[in-house]
């Protein structure tokens, strides 16, 4: 499994619960942190905790051009750094962002996570997936997909092409929102709010009952999120009191 940071700084509490949780849910998974920070020593303390319980984890600075070596992103690369491309509308660090977790998967297969991704049960019988962040509701089809969970085997051909709609020859499954974006970015925040009386109660119960039911994994759209306070009661704080690993530990 592979999680690349975005950012500069080390891992953050939610981050590192994230990591939790997955190992909490995949014993036996090798996780590699793609990241700047944390292949540095400060990061490696940070690790050692997981290390200590014989989890297997470790963090590798990003090499680009290492990874596209090979694959179809490489030209690309190369014609970027000799100026010769625009990197496009996105900012170049999403794009490479991007970029990167394709061609880590298209090289060596495997599951790819955003680290604000809450891992809830095992992805073992999940092959060639990618989830649906939006479906049409008139015709029940998937309008738009999001790349913060990934599974696909080593060389999988869609992983390379322009457009996954249309391609229907390739092998692979898109799952249904709950599977990944239980719920939508604008709403995130709902689930980090505490019961203010019997009827939030019992919402909080069934929301929490009907995301273990239905989803793999929870996305926490970091953007909107991060500066939410988990409050005692919510969601968020019954799932964290459930797949932590190092459960003294705050990540409000």
């Amino acid at each position: 499994m592979t999680l690349i940071s975005p950012s500069q700084d080390s891992l953050g509490d939610r981050e590192i619960f994230a990591v939790e949780s997955l190992f909490r849910t995949h014993r036996n998974a090798c996780l590699v942190i793609v990241s700047n920070s944390m292949d540095s020593e400060p990061g490696r303390r940070l690790l050692k905790r997981f290390a200590d319980r014989n989890f297997h984890i470790a963090a590798v600075k990003p090499n680009f051009a290492a990874a596209f070596r090979g694959t179809p992103a490489e030209i690309w690369f190369r014609e970027l750094k000799s100026g010769r491309v625009r990197p496009g509308d996105v900012s170049l660090a999403q794009n490479l962002s991007n970029l990167l977790r394709l061609a880590l998967l298209y090289k060596f297969g495997g599951i790819y996570l955003d680290t604000d991704v809450v891992v809830l049960r095992s992805f073992a019988g999940l092959r060639n997936a990618i989830g649906a962040q939006t479906v049409d509701l008139e015709t029940g089809k998937w309008s738009r997909l999001n790349n913060a969970v990934l599974v696909f085997d080593r060389n999988h051909p869609l992983v390379v092409v322009e457009r996954v709609e249309g391609n229907s020859g390739y092998n692979f499954t898109v799952l249904p929102p709950p599977a990944f974006y239980p719920v939508d970015w604008s709403r995130i925040s709902g689930l980090f709010q505490g019961p203010r009386d019997r009827i939030q109660s019992s919402w909080v119960r069934r929301k929490l009952e009907r995301i273990k039911k239905e989803s793999f994994a929870v996305h926490l759209w970091n953007r909107q999120s991060r500066d939410v306070e988990i409050e005692d009661g919510s969601v968020m704080n019954r799932i964290m009191m459930e797949y932590c690993i190092f459960c003294n530990s705050s990540s409000s």
